[in-house]
């Protein structure tokens, strides 16, 4: 053993804290729970212990301390449909849906199991239980950060100013027409951007111009409705600029997506006339964790994590990663490809993961916790070692060429957990339409 691998020995022995159940988080959500963000990692996107970990903390952030709304790494429209339902709201064809599992299986994004799950299920019951039980001023909400769903934002706009002004709906609808000769295929769309770079850009931004000019419905004074239109508009908007990108090159494209999901929350944190909220965020790792503290920024990627600590305050925001050493998650070999429930391989020496695995006997637990204080930020835990990152398409026979990110990681995170053997979380069955643009393409995650 060298020098170095004692000092991080050390160092990791000196802050890890046993995880043998949950009540083994409490110092960790006290660590957090005065930010105003508390950004919620993974490793992979498919990781059973993962969306279980990050479920407890939220119910903690959200029940002992006041926090608003969860915002995820899916589509807005999609994440609406849990919205209405942890609220009591649905809309008319949603009222048969009896429970989570019900408005889950209505997700049709390949790869479903991110959010179509059991692990979610259980987390979403718990907010419409949670919500039936307090005042509209202190339910819980439920949001969705991510770019990918241009027809179907396309769809939502139109329907909302259908219902409460038909003029500008017929102007929308015309307008959004540049889309529609591809629809519902994004795919087709972004590629005929190649001949005609402009695609129907100037459309989108004036939609948006036009529903920001559309004052609240009579009747409607909470303006959630019309908050929701914008927002499909918003999306639209930078969908557009995402698919003309990403066939280009995957900087631009990458960091459109992370721009978007920065946006989208500083709007939800803003919270209207009610005040500001408090966010819990779950996204991969690669997204939350400070791009400056990584390779990232020298390839000229950003994203939410590193933008959050810049435009809110590092004392606003709180990033919490998670890893695992070794044991199996859901993934596919292709895109829209199958399902699968594969094996994780042990980390790789010299990784962080591979480390935290070491000292599991002398800690007494293989599942830890880490909080970093300033000590660490200049000492081992801030030098530069492989920090684990899987995708939705995964073929462990090829880690040896990925599958994980240089990390100074006392820099990148506030806060890490380490399952050390992980399972596969469990997956409802869906249908996915094969003709949208999967999400996370094409980064995987």
């Amino acid at each position: 053993m060298s020098l170095a691998d004692t000092r991080l020995q050390r160092e990791l022995l000196r802050l890890a804290r046993p995880l043998r159940g949950r009540e083994d988080l409490a110092p960790l959500v006290e660590s957090v729970a005065d930010s105003e963000v508390v950004m919620l990692g993974e490793a992979t996107h498919g990781t059973k212990e993962f969306y279980e970990l990050r479920a407890e903390i939220t119910r903690r952030l959200v029940a002992d301390h006041g926090f608003d709304f969860v915002a995820v790494e899916g589509d807005w429209p999609d994440s609406a449909l849990i919205d209405r339902f942890v609220r009591d709201a649905p809309d008319p064809d949603e009222r048969d849906a009896q429970n989570a599992r019900d408005v889950l299986a209505r997700l049709d994004r390949w790869p479903t199991w991110m959010w179509a799950n059991e692990e979610v299920a259980v987390l979403v019951d718990w907010m419409r239980h949670f919500n039936d039980l307090h005042a509209p001023d202190r339910q819980v909400r439920f949001h969705g950060l991510d770019i990918y769903s241009l027809y179907k934002s396309i769809s939502a706009v139109i329907a909302y100013l259908e219902d409460v002004d038909a003029p500008i709906a017929d102007e929308v609808r015309e307008r959004y027409g540049c889309f529609e000769l591809h629809s519902p295929d994004e795919i087709a769309y972004a590629r005929s951007t190649l001949h005609f770079p402009r695609g129907c850009a100037t459309q989108a931004v004036q939609n948006l111009r036009a529903l920001l000019e559309v004052d609240v419905p009579i009747g409607r004074p909470d303006g959630i409705e019309l908050f929701s239109a914008r927002q499909n508009a918003r999306v639209v908007r930078d969908a557009d600029r995402y698919y003309r990108t990403m066939l280009h090159g995957n900087v631009d494209s990458w960091n459109i997506r992370d721009r978007h999901m920065m946006e989208t929350l500083e709007l939800l944190l803003a919270g209207g006339a009610a005040g500001r909220k408090r966010a819990v965020v779950w996204a991969h790792n690669t997204h939350i964790g400070d791009y400056r503290a990584t390779d990232m920024a020298s390839h000229g990627f950003l994203n939410l994590g590193g933008l959050a600590r810049e435009r809110l305050g590092r004392s606003a925001v709180s990033l919490v990663g998670f890893g695992t050493h070794s044991g199996r998650v859901v993934a596919s070999h292709a895109w829209d490809g199958p399902t699968e429930s594969v094996d994780v391989p042990p980390a790789r020496p010299g990784s962080y993961e591979f480390a935290m695995h070491e000292i599991a006997d002398k800690l007494g637990s293989s599942d830890m916790y880490l909080v970093f204080d300033e000590q660490s930020r200049h000492g081992p835990l801030a030098a530069v070692a492989d920090n684990r990152a899987i995708g939705v398409v995964y073929d462990p026979r090829h880690e040896s060429r990925g599958n994980y990110v240089p990390t100074a990681l006392a820099d990148r995170y506030d806060a890490f957990v380490f399952v050390d053997r992980s399972a596969a979380l469990r997956p409802l069955v869906t249908s996915a339409h094969r003709h949208e643009l999967p999400e996370t393409y094409p980064s995987g995650v």
